[in-house]
């Protein structure tokens, strides 16, 4: 049976079965430690339908970006708003996100991080993860300013560099405690830099 044949159709489409396995392959090892070839063995498709979906290595390892946007930044949104209306609580609640991330099996870090360390500065993969940066920030702040901060571009950045230092530190530290203490860092960094109203 070939791949996509209507006589299997329980079977994945072979754009997200690529997708899936660059994804894991990708975060686990980096997208230079990865091979076209080998994402091709393991996601089981022919190499002309691969360079049908991605003609570039680089287009694969843009996809494979998008993916962890949605999932990271989903995941920030998330954990923001599990923690109520207020933006207070909501720019301390995005740290359970981290939590989660921290206690993940398998994890290694941020791959927008990873990923840029490997990519040349000024390529379309290396822009794309200056890009996810910016556009959280950019969230961050606007939370910053509805909680009244005082200076919100100053306290969006304190808390991005939190972030990135406790996604790095999930990694170092294999503690789940680092991630609490990156909330309770950012706990008071917001009670210091905005007034309740």
């Amino acid at each position: 049976m070939t791949e996509g044949s209507p006589m299997n159709p329980t079977r994945q489409p072979a754009r997200e079965r690529i997708l899936d396995t660059a994804f894991r392959l990708f975060y686990a090892h980096g997208p230079r430690g990865v091979g076209v070839d080998t994402v091709i063995a393991e996601s089981g498709v022919a190499k002309a339908t691969l360079y049908k979906h991605f003609p570039r290595k680089d287009d694969l390892v843009l996809a494979y970006l998008e993916q962890v946007d949605r999932a990271w930044f989903g995941g920030l949104r998330t954990a923001a708003r599990a923690a109520g209306e207020d933006p207070h609580a909501q720019l301390v609640g995005m740290f359970d996100a981290l939590a989660g991330a921290c206690r993940r099996e398998g994890y290694h870090g941020c791959a927008f991080i990873n990923t840029a360390a490997e990519a040349a500065p000024g390529s379309a993969v290396h822009a794309r993860t200056v890009e996810h940066k910016q556009v959280v920030r950019a969230w961050i702040t606007d939370l910053a300013r509805r909680a009244g901060a005082t200076d919100p571009d100053l306290l969006a950045r304190q808390l991005t560099l939190l972030l990135d230092g406790g996604l790095s530190a999930g990694v170092l530290d294999a503690d789940p405690a680092t991630a609490d203490a990156a909330k309770a860092a950012a706990h008071a960094l917001v009670a210091a830099a905005t007034t309740r109203p």
